[in-house]
C-alpha cells in the first residue's frame, strides 16, 4: 500500500473549555491554544462566582457571618466554620472546651471525608470508571447521615459557633457512627481495587499534570497538590490547633506530583480522617461544649423567658454582638483542599473591620496553565478533576 505523503502539519486552534462545562464542577473558563491535541498555552479564568463574601462580613456582626463561609466550599462546610470560628476565637482571646474540640475535629474529619470521596469518585466517573463513583458516593452519603445526626443538617451545616457549638453530641451516636464508618472503609477499598491497578485509569492518570515542587511552593500551592510533590505540608501536623497535637494520624505524601499521585493521596487522606474519627469518639471527654464568655455565650431560652437580666443579654448580643480588643489575627486549619486561612481586623465593634480569606482552591488553581502547557487535550479533565476546584472557595 502506498504510503501518505501529505503535510499533517495543522493550524494552531483556540477552543473555550467552560464557563458551563459539565467537567469543570463549577464555574471556570479555561481558554486553550491547541496544535491539534497538544496544549500551547492555557488561561485559566476564574471569577464567575464572586458573591462579595469578605465585604459581606464587613456588614454583619461576628456570630452572623457563620452560614456564610458554609458557602466557600460547599463540599467540606464544616472545615470552613471551624476555620473562621477560631480565627474569631483568638481575636476575643477565647478557650473552648475540650468536649468541644473533639466534636469540631469529628465535624471536620467527616466533612474532609465527604470532600475527598466527590472529587475522587466524580473525577473517576469522567474517565469512564462508573462503579467506583456509585462506591463512593454510597459511602459519602453514610457520611452525610452522621453529619444529619451530629448537626441536623447534612451539607451546609452551620453547626459552629463563636465559643462553642449548636448542639452537644446525641446520645447513642458512637454506636450510630462506628459501623458506618467500617461501611466507608470497606467501599472505599473497593474503590481503591477498581482503580488503583486498572490500566486505562493509570495511563490517564500517571504523568499528567505534574509539575516540580518548588513551583508548587512558589505559587502558593498546599493540600493534596504539594503533598503529591513529596512536600509533608499539613496544617494540623506544622500548627496544631483543636486538639490535634494528641491525636495520631499519618501524613500521606506522593513522589511524582502527578494526578496519579494526588488521587492516591486524597484515597489515603479518607483512611487517615476516618482513623481520627474512631479515636475522637474513643476519647470524647465529658463537659460542656460552651464556652461561659459573656461576650459570646448566649443566656439559656429557660433564663431568658424567665429573668430580666438575660433577656437583655440575649437582646444586646442578638443586635450588637460581642465586642473583641481592637487588634488582628490571622489562623489556618488544615481544610480538604490546603491551608484556609481568615485574617480578621477588629476596631473594637462588633462587627469585622476588615475579613479577609486565603482560599486554598484559588491558589490551588493560579499555576494549571502551567500543568496543562504541553500536554494533550484529554489531560484537561483529569488535571482539573484531581485540583478539585471549588468556585465559592476559589471566587469568594
Amino acid at each position: 500500500m502506498r504510503g501518505f505523503e501529505g503535510d499533517l502539519h495543522t493550524e494552531p486552534m483556540r477552543i473555550q473549555f467552560g464557563p458551563s462545562h459539565p467537567a469543570t464542577h463549577g464555574t471556570v473558563k479555561i481558554v486553550l491554544d491547541l496544535d491539534g491535541e497538544r496544549i500551547l498555552d492555557a488561561d485559566v479564568q476564574v471569577g464567575y462566582l464572586h458573591r462579595g463574601f469578605e465585604k459581606e462580613c464587613e456588614t454583619g456582626l461576628f456570630y452572623q457571618n457563620i452560614p456564610y463561609t458554609d458557602r466557600l466550599n460547599y463540599s467540606s462546610p464544616m472545615l470552613n466554620n471551624v476555620g473562621y470560628c477560631l480565627a474569631v476565637e483568638k481575636l476575643f482571646d477565647i478557650v473552648t472546651p475540650p468536649r468541644c474540640n473533639f466534636l469540631r475535629v469529628i465535624g471536620g474529619e467527616i466533612s474532609r471525608m465527604t470532600d475527598h470521596m466527590l472529587s475522587v469518585g466524580s473525577s473517576a466517573m469522567e474517565l469512564a470508571a462508573f462503579t467506583p463513583f456509585l462506591y463512593l458516593l454510597e459511602a459519602r452519603e453514610l457520611l452525610l447521615d452522621l453529619n444529619d445526626a451530629l448537626c441536623g443538617a447534612r451539607v451546609t451545616t452551620n453547626f459552629t459557633r463563636i465559643g462553642g457549638l449548636c448542639a452537644d453530641m446525641p446520645e447513642g451516636f458512637k454506636d450510630f457512627a462506628v459501623p458506618r464508618l467500617d461501611r466507608v472503609l470497606k467501599l472505599v477499598e473497593d474503590a481503591d481495587k477498581l482503580l488503583t491497578e486498572n490500566p486505562i485509569f493509570r495511563e490517564r492518570m500517571e504523568g499528567t499534570g505534574s509539575l516540580p515542587a518548588k513551583d508548587l511552593i512558589a505559587w502558593g500551592v498546599t493540600g493534596p497538590l504539594l503533598r503529591a510533590s513529596g512536600v509533608a505540608y499539613d496544617v494540623r501536623r506544622v500548627h496544631p490547633y483543636l486538639v490535634y497535637a494528641d491525636l495520631d494520624f499519618d501524613v500521606p505524601v506522593g513522589e511524582h506530583s502527578d494526578n496519579f499521585d494526588r488521587y492516591l493521596v486524597r484515597l489515603e487522606e479518607i483512611r487517615q480522617s476516618r482513623r481520627l474519627v474512631l479515636q475522637c469518639l474513643e476519647r470524647m471527654p465529658d463537659g460542656p461544649v460552651d464556652s461561659n464568655d459573656p461576650r459570646v455565650r448566649w443566656p439559656g431560652k429557660r433564663r431568658v423567658y424567665t429573668r430580666m437580666e438575660e433577656l437583655i443579654d440575649q437582646f444586646k448580643l442578638v443586635l450588637e454582638g460581642g465586642y473583641p480588643p481592637p487588634g488582628e489575627v490571622y489562623h489556618a486549619v488544615e481544610a480538604a483542599n490546603g491551608e484556609l486561612g481568615f485574617y480578621l481586623v477588629s476596631d473594637g465593634t462588633g462587627k469585622p473591620w476588615k475579613c479577609r480569606c486565603r482560599s486554598p482552591s484559588f491558589s490551588n488553581i493560579s499555576p494549571m496553565n502551567l500543568m496543562l502547557k504541553g500536554g494533550q487535550l484529554a489531560d484537561v479533565v483529569p488535571t482539573f478533576g484531581m485540583m478539585n476546584m471549588i468556585g465559592g472557595e476559589t471566587d469568594r
